[in-house]
């Protein structure tokens, strides 16, 4: 296994915001029915979010190859971090 290089490590926290916007999207489910006009139970919505929140956590645990260094450097887990707590009071 290699180390990931400064572009691996950019392109996976930009893509982290994909998580952070779809958590970030609507306030509750009614919202999330409005805006989308989707047939989702609340269970599956639920379900998304919870996944959307994990894959969060999951990114921000990233490690070196030696198992313990993160790969994070400078960036700002500001929206992140927020997006993991709503994500959790939205599943919960």
């Amino acid at each position: 296994m290699e180390e990931k290089t400064a572009d691996e490590i950019a392109k996976i926290f930009t893509n982290a915001g994909d998580s952070v916007t779809v958590i970030n999207a609507d306030a509750n489910f009614a919202a999330y029915g409005t805006r989308t006009g989707s047939s989702d139970t609340e269970a599956e919505w639920k379900a998304m979010i919870q996944r959307n929140t994990e894959h969060l956590e999951i990114i921000k645990a990233y490690k070196k190859v030696d198992g313990t260094t993160s790969i994070w450097t400078s960036e700002s887990f500001t929206d992140i971090d927020a997006a993991i707590t709503k994500g959790k009071t939205l599943y919960s």
